[in-house]
């Protein structure tokens, strides 16, 4: 196991990452022609060098962006009827959403997958699978996007056999593989292998879809997940190119011309609410990536155009007044095709409360139809060329980016970044800075801290999986698939791909592992024992969560209420002799951190103890640190339904193991629905999203004081008025 948590003071950290931070580039209410004098780029054309315009010169007047929709859950069967559904609504390609097991490597009947199986996607163990999710949908018209990084080999291979099967071949395949394994060291830690041998498995992905693929795009560069991690969309453009240029340079190096792969690189960005500024970003985008594709001397013109997808925001969404979500997704999408993005997928009103429902995946779906079909926007190639205001925002955004690679190279280099943890401090700091501005109401959501509706709570239909129904039908696939397989052909192709994972060969020489993948998919090994085979050769990364004190400090330096709650937090650490001590966690393996690392440092700035553990605990690994390290509460992070299941276990054994009452806490996506059960199990508290730090952190004090038996003022009452903060 891979530990990189050693990563230097975390307090001294946030010093320099203050000290060096570049500020969002402002918006002034004027703009004249003196902001665009001496400006590059001013009389380019789309479809022309640097593409700043677009990477094709006529865009949409002759071709609209793909409509896309990301989805999947429970089981195959029940992913591929929505798609079909979805095919007929007017979506033209379909975008798979994987569940988190099958992310990590992990068949259902993993021992650390129960809880998890089809609940954030669709559960995929095998072909036998894909051959399901893809039944009636034929691979050789309709383009297939799939997000999935850590367990690429198997899935790609398994994508490739079922469409054999299906009776289409390698070369008629269309579509993307995401593939961006760095951008899983950074936020979403859907990583199974540490980073050298994750790479390899990047770019032996490159190589053999590049060779016997070439419709399809090898690898989708995505900093989707950084914004919606808290990134800003100046970090997030700099991020995504950073990591491009490395797979290039990977890819390169592994013997690949740049012409014969480039072309077909695809990127992925988050389009949040920033309007302008959203589109000013990928506008630079393009021109940047044009500059620093120069660095590799490609000889056509395509491989130098940056082509992207684009997704609005999950984490702009609220759970308080959910049919807002409907106007911010229609105004981040058009923040999209103004920006030129080449397709998109629109997220649905209630994410922030559960898995998409049929009703308002249609809404998502037809705000795109909308754009597209009623406004006539897609008339016009870059309407905004020549605005004075976006003309130099473009240009400031791109600078910024620009001095943010330059950085990065003097860390080393982005892997070198990664590694040492700037990257994530980097992210963590944008996380807080933005979050402790809602929680103190220097930034306003509609529905949240300003304008709050006042009656009668809405009632929206939720999308509820029965996760044991799921997992019991794939138990029940796998077993039939084991009884009626080659085992011998199973074992001898799983030991080719062990073998070849431990080649110490040259790059150029050494045996493709995805071509040894789709061996043996086509003899139906598993998702999870293709995985198994090459984490047995290079064993399973994992991560320590960091905790980044001091950014909520700076933004509530004047805040009465946090003052007052620090200063009672203050007199219980002189009364007991050590300050409240709380365990943060994650179980299961959902890998999002955004909201633990946030509050984590929250609390650690009021004077709380924070502990954390590694990412992907057990019930078992929770319990054994709380006692360990003799916690006076748990608060555990969840953003997928397996709290359903998993936190109940949890409370069961602290209570089990631990001769006193230790209070548990939960935060994230929780349905309201949920909130009666969860404390009948014994869940001491719920914060939904939208929960003030304050408002939570006082509830945890209270707990902890009560479990103890410590007396001592109350601490200051708080409104339940302000921000978007959960754990």
């Amino acid at each position: 196991m891979t530990d990189c948590s050693k990563t230097g003071n975390p307090a001294l950290s946030t010093k320099k990452i203050l000290e060096r931070e570049i500020d969002e580039v402002p918006l002034k209410p004027l703009y004249t022609a003196a902001d665009t004098a001496g400006l590059p780029f001013q009389d380019s054309l789309p479809g022309a060098e640097p593409y700043l315009r677009g990477p094709y010169e006529t865009m949409y007047t002759s071709r609209p962006w793909t409509i896309r929709q990301y989805a999947g859950f429970s089981t195959a069967k029940e992913s591929n009827a929505f798609y079909r559904d979805a095919l007929r609504g007017g979506v033209d390609g379909i975008s798979v959403a994987f569940d988190l097991p099958t992310h990590r490597g992990y068949d259902s009947d993993h021992s650390r997958a129960a809880a998890d199986v089809g609940l954030a996607g669709v559960a995929i163990d095998s072909v036998e699978d894909m051959k399901t999710l893809f039944d009636d949908i034929p691979l050789d018209k309709i383009s297939v996007s799939m997000t999935m990084n850590g367990a690429v080999l198997p899935i790609m291979a398994c994508f490739i056999v079922a469409a054999e099967e299906q009776g289409v071949s390698q070369d008629a395949l269309t579509g993307t593989i995401q593939n961006d394994i760095l951008k899983e060291f950074i936020v979403r830690n859907t990583y199974i292998y540490p980073v050298q041998p994750s790479i390899r498995i990047t770019t032996d992905t490159m190589r053999y879809c590049t060779e016997n693929l070439p419709k399809f795009n090898t690898i989708s560069i995505s900093g989707y997940h950084m914004q919606e991690a808290g990134a800003s969309p100046q970090l997030e453009l700099a991020l995504t190119l950073a990591n491009a240029r490395e797979y290039v340079r990977a890819a390169v190096g592994c013997g690949l011309n740049v012409d014969d792969f480039a072309g077909r690189l695809s990127f992925f960005f988050a389009i949040g609410m920033n309007f302008y500024h959203e589109i000013a970003k990928l506008r630079a985008a393009r021109q940047l990536w044009f500059g620093l594709l120069g660095e590799f001397n490609p000889k056509s013109e395509r491989s130098r155009i940056l082509r992207t997808h684009c997704q609005t925001s999950g984490w702009s969404l609220t759970e308080q007044d959910p049919y807002n979500n409907v106007v911010r997704t229609t105004i981040e999408a058009m923040a999209a095709v103004f920006g030129g993005t080449q397709s998109l997928h629109t997220n649905s009103l209630d994410e922030a409360i559960a898995l998409p429902s049929e009703f308002s995946a249609r809404i998502a779906r037809n705000t795109q139809l909308i754009i597209r079909e009623e406004t006539r926007i897609p008339e016009v190639v870059d309407p905004w060329a020549g605005s004075y205001m976006m003309e130099s925002l473009t240009q400031q955004m791109a600078s910024q980016a620009l001095q943010i690679i330059e950085e990065i190279d003097q860390l080393g280099g982005v892997i070198e970044a990664i590694n040492s943890g700037w990257v994530k401090r980097k992210i963590s700091h944008d996380a807080a800075k933005k979050q402790s501005r809602i929680d103190s109401g220097a930034d306003m959501i509609v529905g949240v801290n300003k304008y709050k509706h006042v009656g009668n709570e809405i009632k929206n239909e939720i999308r509820k999986i029965d996760n044991s129904e799921v997992l019991n039908e794939q138990l029940q696939k796998l077993s039939r698939l084991k009884r009626t397989r080659d085992q011998r052909a199973v074992d001898n192709a799983l030991s080719a791909l062990a073998h070849a994972a431990q080649c110490q060969h040259d790059a150029v020489g050494r045996p493709n592992l995805l071509w040894l993948a789709i061996r043996a998919a086509r003899v139906r090994a598993t998702v999870g024992e293709i995985s198994s085979a090459l984490e047995g050769a290079w064993g399973r990364h994992n991560v320590k969560m960091e905790v980044l004190p001091g950014v909520y400090e700076l933004e509530f330096q004047n805040d009465q209420q946090w003052l007052e709650l620090k200063q009672n937090i203050a007199e219980f650490s002189d009364i007991t002799r050590h300050p409240p001590r709380i365990l943060l966690s994650k179980l299961g393996q959902d890998g999002h951190d955004r909201g633990i690392g946030v509050v984590a440092g929250a609390l650690s700035d009021l004077g709380f103890e924070v502990i954390t553990g590694a990412l992907f605990a057990t019930v078992e690994d929770v319990t054994r640190l709380a006692l360990s390290r003799d916690v006076h509460a748990v608060g555990i992070s969840s953003l997928t339904a397996a709290h359903r299941v998993l936190i109940p276990d949890l409370v069961a054994n602290l209570k089990q193991h631990c001769s006193h009452s230790i209070p548990v806490f939960v935060g994230g996506v929780i349905p309201v629905a949920d909130y009666d059960t969860l404390y009948r199990n014994g869940v001491s508290g719920i914060f939904g999203p939208g929960t003030p730090i304050v408002e939570s952190a006082t509830a945890i004090f209270k707990a902890i004081r009560t479990s103890l038996g410590v007396r001592s003022s109350d601490p200051a009452p708080v409104t339940n008025d302000i921000a978007q903060a959960s754990l």
